[in-house]
């Protein structure tokens, strides 16, 4: 056997051997930062292709895998975790784990009883030397030079000195607020035996841990005796009055979010509300863009119509606007004092609409834009539709002497409808979640003046979640994340009933 032969043979595996390393260093960092869920993940991802890039009988899968693997990773997983921070308190005051919350308060320190010092530090772009001054009587001490790149925890001996070492400057404060971090991992024991830890940006004295741990798991205070017990209901550490002690710590409260949104009444009340104006905006928004770009594409098929080449691409041009500058174009359009909409309409008529503070007119602005935005996709797509349809037909209907009208409900909508329904339910799905719109055009406001969590009038229930993980004053986040997997169920089985309604009137044509 050639040396070609042999490298040719071997290389593939010795690359796939690198690779798989590779991933398992990958996934133990990723166990190691506390992503248990998404290093599991990359785990699974990991042996199943190690398993079908090894195996003969799953040849065929080797062209698939790449695509399930990225689904996997980019689609279910997201799944998977929101639905599990879904069932956790994590919020914007429950943030670490519990043992990230606990080493946080081990680490907190008090200013303790004994001399302090007023400390700069010296450097030379090189080296790093603490200079530490007695405010009562002036005596120097320095320390020996600072290893300031090493994140762990240092101790070093300072010695009298009778004035700075040549060559080295205090550091600009810039300098020194950055490497702050580090200074405060450093204790410095003095000739007296006395150990110093940073107290302030520029003074070091005698500081102690503020809490002990028990054996029982409770915290001690040092200063004053208290006792904090962790309560893993609310996920803080409790003092004996029963007062939260941030940083609170993620715990799994089971299906509480998803009570609170089906039994709390300051949430259940605007939910029903959103979720009925968000159906009703999907569906309305899908019938009017669908409408007129119907409309238009059979405009535009009209043979001798002059110049069509000209109308079907200005026709077009909303569509290859990007989006959110169309949006940002409209809200100014529709300004209640200053927009050109409000102009013509007093000019012509004497009115002025308000149509971001009346909720029902902010609610037809919106079908408004968003039909627009909509409009020249379904026009394009039933261009080419009617283009398939056979013109005999229209000749035979106009033999029998049928107009124009007749033509259109009795071939071209039957004939172009059923082709068009999966997309129409995509086109739902999608208006369904269509957070730009909203955020970008009115914020979910004129909002509701009868609840107590923030809700608006044209929210959908996407910027209603949005608002709740990101706009209200708690930010609760596993809240949110259950409302995100009730929007999914619900958008999921709304389409599954379409596609079923589809089959089933297949079906009975047939």
């Amino acid at each position: 056997m050639t040396q070609t032969s042999v490298l040719q043979r071997w290389a593939p595996r010795a690359a796939g051997i690198v690779l798989a390393l590779g991933a398992l260093y990958l996934v133990t960092l990723v166990h190691a930062a506390g992503e248990t869920l998404l290093a599991g993940t990359l785990l699974v991802v990991t042996a199943l292709a190690a398993w079908i890039y090894t195996s003969q009988r799953l040849y065929a899968w080797r062209y698939l895998f790449p695509g399930i693997a990225a689904v996997v990773v980019f689609v279910v997983f997201p799944m998977l975790y929101t639905v599990a921070i879904s069932f956790t308190n994590y919020s914007s005051r429950n943030l670490l784990s519990f043992e990230r919350a606990t080493a946080y308060l081990l680490d907190e320190t008090y200013q303790a009883e004994g001399r302090s010092y007023s400390f700069a530090l010296l450097s030379d772009g090189q080296r790093h030397v603490g200079r530490f001054e007695d405010p009562d009587t002036g005596e120097i001490f320095l320390s020996p030079d600072l290893d300031l790149d090493d994140p762990t925890p240092a101790s070093v001996a300072a010695v009298a000195a009778q004035g700075d070492p040549p060559g080295l400057a205090p550091v600009e404060l810039r300098e020194l607020i950055r490497l702050q971090p580090r200074l405060r991992t450093l204790t410095v024991t003095m000739p007296d035996g006395t150990a110093v830890r940073m107290s302030g940006l520029r003074r070091f004295g005698p500081v102690q841990k503020l809490y002990v741990r028990n054996a029982d798991g409770s915290l001690t205070n040092r200063q004053d005796g208290s006792v904090l017990r962790p309560n893993f209901d609310t996920g803080f550490y409790q003092n004996e009055a029963g007062e939260n002690v941030a940083p609170g710590f993620q715990v799994n409260i089971g299906a509480a979010h998803y009570l609170r949104i089906f039994t709390d009444e300051a949430f259940r009340e605007p939910f029903v509300r959103i979720f009925i104006w968000t159906v009703v905006f999907a569906a309305l928004t899908v019938l009017f863009a669908t409408s007129v770009g119907m409309v238009l594409a059979v405009l535009l098929s009209w043979e001798a119509l002059r110049f069509r080449a000209i109308y079907q691409t200005l026709l077009f041009l909303p569509y290859a606007v990007p989006g959110f500058i169309s949006i940002l174009v409209f809200k100014g359009l529709f300004n209640n004092n200053f927009g050109e909409i409000n102009l013509i309409l007093h000019g012509l008529f004497g009115i002025k609409p308000a149509w971001f503070s009346d909720p029902f007119l902010a609610k037809v602005m919106l079908l408004i834009v968003n039909t627009w935005l909509g409009y020249p996709y379904m026009m394009v797509l039933c261009m080419g539709l009617l283009k398939a349809i056979p013109s005999d037909l229209y000749e035979a209907s106009a033999v029998a002497g049928a107009g124009p009208l007749t033509n259109f409900f009795r071939i071209t909508l039957p004939l172009v409808i059923k082709p068009l329904t999966p997309l129409l339910i995509a086109s739902f799905a999608f208006n369904f979640n269509n957070f730009v719109l909203i955020n970008l055009l009115t914020g979910g406001r004129p909002d509701f003046l009868d609840t107590q969590v923030p809700a608006g009038t044209t929210d959908i229930l996407v910027s209603y979640t949005y608002r709740i993980a990101f706009e209200d004053s708690g930010q609760n986040f596993g809240l949110a994340a259950a409302i995100s997997t009730v929007i999914f169920t619900m958008v999921a089985l709304l389409s599954w009933f379409n596609l079923r309604a589809t089959r089933i009137t297949k079906d009975e044509a047939r």
